[in-house]
């Protein structure tokens, strides 16, 4: 259902299309940043107690390197993506 406002979701206006270089290496960021940290400390540590703590601060930590290293590499992916992935 359309709200009649053009750039608005659900009575919220969107970003411009110009964040999307940031807003796509964030959000890939923060969520396999997540995924790896939790794998990596219940490996590491195990379910015991104290865990979420630990959990939290590895996912700082990989987020921190994470969120710089994808701006830098994500067009670099993308070009590579181009070359081997047919355009429509």
């Amino acid at each position: 259902m359309s709200t009649g406002q053009t750039g608005t979701a659900a009575g919220r206006r969107k970003l411009p299309a110009r964040y999307a270089v940031i807003v796509t290496p964030l959000i890939i960021s923060v969520l396999m940043s997540c995924v790896v940290a939790c794998i990596s400390t219940v490996r590491g540590y195990g379910l015991e107690p104290g865990f979420l703590s630990i959990w939290m601060q590895s996912w700082g930590t990989s987020w921190v390197i994470a969120f710089p290293i994808l701006i830098f590499v994500l067009p670099v992916v993308r070009r590579i993506v181009g070359k081997i992935v047919e355009q429509p």
